[in-house]
């Protein structure tokens, strides 16, 4: 696809904030109607990237496009084409959700009758109707998010930027809001999400950019990137540490890769998660070992890290704090 027909397009971005490059040549891309997820722990450039591409921050180096427009010539133009969710609920609490819809919808420059029908759609759109003349500080974390995120489509944007959208909520309000996204994406609306979470970009992600110390160091399907980093696993805790000799040898034949043991604890690579544990189970039947637990497990945000980078997906505190000090300064 070419440049000018993708809703995102970003080529070797770069962002310093005094010695902490956050961003170290970013490339970017996302297709009309599709999620791109940007997967990578804090400070590793999500945040950075996002600033960029809504204009909030202009890059030092490299060029982009959204929604056809460039984020620095075209800013002005750009900001009402775009929608913006971040990972806290950026609504005044002393105003009810319809208030706070209805602000938004007059900062746009509409009239106060359709700022407020567009509140009333928004507010249905995301089961909050009768929540709508209540005090946004009387919401639960689920409902404060559902807001924000509808006050980011007051305008009708195509493209939509969601940081860390879930951090901090309950499992139930992460699938209601999981299920928010889609219902917009299957609308048309093109997303670009930042996480930390591989099952959430596992789950609405079309494409997927790990992003680590302001580099993108990989990027593809979920399953593209889950088969980089061995797939599912099957971990077996062993009865006796003393057997991991003979659970090795009956499990060796399930995977084209070594088993890994540690002390009782036995890891086999495998391709299809489907009848895993029980062909694990028969086998160290046969064998005579027993296993306290065997368990089938997907792989996380640290496997890809430690199979991509060889280290863990830690937190860079430095590139976190040196953002917090250039938007507050």
């Amino acid at each position: 696809m070419r440049n000018e027909d993708l809703a995102i397009s970003a080529h070797g971005l770069v962002k310093s904030f005094g010695d902490v490059r956050a961003l170290d040549g970013v490339d970017l891309e996302a297709a009309p109607g599709t999620v791109l997820g940007v997967l990578g722990p804090n400070g590793a450039g999500k945040t950075t990237s996002v600033r960029v591409l809504t204009t909030l921050l202009e890059p030092d180096g490299g060029e982009a496009r959204v929604a056809g427009l460039d984020v620095v010539k075209d800013a002005a133009r750009l900001r009402s084409r775009i929608g913006l969710a971040g990972q806290y609920a950026a609504v005044d609490e002393n105003l009810t959700g319809i208030e706070n819809l209805t602000m938004v919808g007059r900062l746009y420059g509409n009239r106060r009758a359709a700022a407020k029908r567009r509140a009333v759609e928004l507010l249905e759109r995301f089961s909050l109707s009768d929540a709508g003349g209540r005090p946004a500080k009387t919401y639960s974390g689920g409902m404060r998010r559902r807001l924000d995120l509808a006050a980011a489509l007051v305008a009708s944007p195509p493209v939509l930027f969601l940081d860390e959208p879930t951090t901090g909520l309950d499992p139930r309000s992460r699938i209601e809001l999981w299920e928010a996204i889609e219902e917009l994406v299957g609308d048309g609306t093109t997303v670009l999400l930042t996480t930390q979470y591989l099952e959430e970009a596992d789950r609405l992600a079309d494409r997927i950019a790990v992003v680590d110390h302001g580099h993108v160091i990989a990027e593809g399907t979920a399953d593209e990137l889950k088969s980089r980093v061995g797939g599912v696993r099957v971990e077996v805790t062993l009865t006796h540490e003393a057997a991991a000799f003979a659970a090795t040898s009956a499990l060796e034949c399930m995977s084209d890769e070594p088993v890994h043991t540690d002390g009782a604890l036995v890891v086999v690579q495998v391709a299809e998660r489907s009848g895993a544990i029980m062909e694990a189970a028969r086998r160290l039947s046969q064998a005579g070992v027993g296993a306290e637990d065997i368990a089938v497990r997907r792989p996380t945000l640290d496997d890809v890290f430690l199979t991509l980078t060889g280290h863990a997906a830690a937190d860079e505190e430095a590139t976190v704090e040196a953002e917090r000090e250039l938007v507050t300064a």
